[in-house]
């Protein structure tokens, strides 16, 4: 199913480029993520009041392994003939630059550009905050994580 939508949206744009499908593949597994991203920053600002920064930090910690593990299957399965660990700790250190960007994205415009709007305003925050990251993550895997598939 997940294939089918894919393809069904590179042949809308006109192109059936594999790295449009690639890219759609990532974009599909990082949503996935963002859900799960989205939910436990939730759950933890309004069920235990943690802080937003420690909230961010573990729903963006889950969310990227999940996001490693979905893309090494699925939009870089070519990835799963590469060592495990080392794939691992490159994809996790992109995340981390990925991490800090969504971060400060994240807690600027929580504070200063939605903070009067509660839950509302973190969570349009962590969205503008998460696409940006999607452009820098899927470009530097591209080119360092998974370089030559």
């Amino acid at each position: 199913m997940g294939r089918l939508l894919v393809e069904r949206l590179a042949a809308l744009m006109g192109r059936n480029d594999r790295e449009i499908i690639r890219f759609l593949k990532f974009a599909t597994v990082g949503a996935c993520g963002t859900l799960i991203d989205f939910a436990i920053l939730n759950v933890l600002i309004l069920g235990p009041g943690l802080a937003k920064v420690t909230a961010n930090t573990a729903s963006f910690s889950t969310a990227a392994f999940f996001n490693f593990v979905g893309n090494r299957l699925w939009s870089f399965p070519e990835s799963r003939e590469k060592p495990f660990l080392s794939q691992m700790v490159r994809f996790l250190l992109v995340s981390l630059g990925g991490y800090i960007i969504n971060q400060a994205l994240f807690l600027g415009l929580s504070r200063y550009a939605f903070g009067g709007l509660g839950p509302l305003g973190y969570n349009l925050a962590k969205a503008a905050a998460t696409i940006v990251v999607l452009f820098w993550n899927y470009g530097v895997n591209r080119a360092w994580t998974y370089r030559g598939i």
